[in-house]
């Protein structure tokens, strides 16, 4: 991990994700693991995902979040970060991750590379915009081909 960060950030972000890491290993969704992650998000948090994707649209407040890791623990069998560098000047960092999920629909585990945005406000995550290499792979990869019309009966 590569680090060149403010001191704020560097604090709440590698505390955000070892929380995540910690509530990915016990399982994901659940209301008394969400609040690994709740401390590190401002309440009013806006998360902005492609819409393209199964859990595409805009995440608002602790609700949502934890809605949001709910639906990524339906889509997700398994969500490993496998390489992360963090980069940030003031109030906004930018995480670069290399991600290897499996997804739970198809069982196709898929390798690709994220950027976030992330804006840290007085000790807290208060908005996250991620933006992917290739949407339409993640959304295939979450869906199960369908079968041909002839066997459709």
């Amino acid at each position: 991990m590569t680090m060149s960060l403010t001191t704020e950030s560097a604090r709440v972000l590698t505390g955000m994700y070892a929380a995540e890491a910690e509530y990915l290993a016990a399982g994901g969704p659940g209301e008394a693991s969400f609040d690994l992650l709740a401390f590190f998000f401002s309440p009013d948090v806006e998360l902005h995902q492609a819409d393209a994707l199964p859990y595409g649209g805009t995440w608002r407040g602790h609700e949502g979040i934890r809605r949001f890791f709910l639906v990524m623990g339906e889509v997700w069998e398994s969500f490993d970060m496998v390489e992360q560098e963090f980069l940030a000047t003031g109030e906004t960092a930018v995480v670069l991750t290399r991600i290897r999920p499996r997804a739970r629909a198809t069982g196709r585990e898929v390798s690709f590379p994220l950027l976030q945005a992330i804006t840290v406000r007085d000790g807290r995550i208060t908005e996250v915009r991620p933006f992917y290499w290739d949407t339409q792979a993640i959304a295939d990869a979450c869906t199960p081909p369908t079968p041909p019309v002839w066997r459709r009966r």
